[in-house]
């Protein structure tokens, strides 16, 4: 069987121009991540037809921070000519903050999700047979590129887009480090050997997210990752590949909750992923590339006090962001 999925660019230089191997088909995802310098004025992502200079441009995403409010427009150019522009008057991605952009391609349109949460939709002006590119330009700095093919979970009663490397593609050998060092070169960080722990400063609040990318082990029987405060565990996600499930539970000194197991298991063995969890003023929601699998009410409802981020078992651990 021909390997149709591609390794990860991993903190590519701004500004970047990448190949899309395949090009697009539906139900293919593009996941970009980053963070938008402090002095942004605008950044631009296109999914282009060709690399040269002055190529079609099928979908042209550019957050502006010029004006204020703050907009996001989606257009197309063809032929030397930009179309029509369509705008959103929504700021998704901040000055100075960590974002993730994900790009879903459908029949009939992109479907935009921002931080895990739809954004906008664009309806093809150009048929996406055509898109082959990926370029990347502004006031941003990339930690990675990453492309997940369609592939049907047979663990879950939906369609998930798959960060997948199949026993022809090993993963990649070089993983990013944490935001604010973004260097030239993609190299291992010695700070994500597992068990990992560390500090989340000033705690947990609404609007934060914690960005976490791993490869599970090939023979993985379970994982975990953890949101701490002093006396308890306010979060723990608990994938479980010798049960088909993953446990959401909460911990108050030293004895466990009620587990929640519904939701089915987005984690495959021997396979790359990308898990947001987005703090919310009444739950955490739990985004596993690029799709929301779960949900998970506050328990522990200070967030301020949740401060420690942990993770253990068997996987690789490549980025923590948040």
């Amino acid at each position: 069987m021909a390997c149709h999925n591609q390794q990860p660019f991993f903190n590519p230089t701004v500004p970047f121009t990448g190949s899309i191997q395949g090009g697009l088909q539906p139900g293919k995802t593009i996941t970009i991540t980053g963070k938008v310098k402090q002095n942004a004025k605008r950044f631009h992502v296109n999914l282009q037809c060709g690399a040269r200079a002055g190529a079609d441009v099928a979908l042209h995403i550019n957050p502006r921070f010029d004006n204020h409010p703050t907009f996001v427009v989606l257009n197309t150019y063809r032929n030397s000519a930009w179309g029509a522009e369509e705008r959103k008057y929504e700021a998704p991605f901040p000055r100075g903050s960590t974002f993730t952009l994900t790009i879903v391609v459908n029949r009939d349109k992109y479907k935009l999700l921002a931080n895990g949460d739809h954004f906008m939709e664009f309806n093809h002006r150009i048929p996406f047979g055509q898109v082959d590119t990926v370029t990347v330009d502004g006031g941003v700095e990339l930690a990675s590129i990453s492309f997940q093919n369609p592939m049907v979970s047979q663990q879950a009663p939906y369609m998930r887009p798959r960060q997948a490397f199949p026993s022809c593609c090993p993963p990649p050998q070089a993983f990013p480090p944490q935001y604010g060092a973004f260097p030239t070169r993609p190299r291992y960080s010695p700070s994500y050997v597992i068990p990992y722990k560390t500090t989340i400063r000033g705690g947990l609040h609404v609007g934060r997210n914690i960005t976490i990318q791993g490869v599970v082990h090939p023979d993985a029987k379970r994982f975990h990752v953890n949101l701490s405060y002093g006396s308890g565990i306010a979060l723990h996600l608990n994938p479980r590949f010798d049960e088909n499930m993953v446990v959401r539970n909460n911990q108050v000194q030293g004895r466990w909750g009620t587990e929640e197991r519904s939701g089915g298991m987005p984690f495959s063995r021997g396979q790359m992923f990308t898990m947001i969890i987005i703090c919310e003023s009444h739950l955490y929601r739990i985004i596993v590339n690029g799709v929301q699998a779960f949900t998970f009410n506050h328990r522990h409802q200070n967030l301020r006090q949740i401060s420690v981020l942990d993770v253990d078992g068997n996987l690789t651990l490549t980025s923590v962001t948040f």
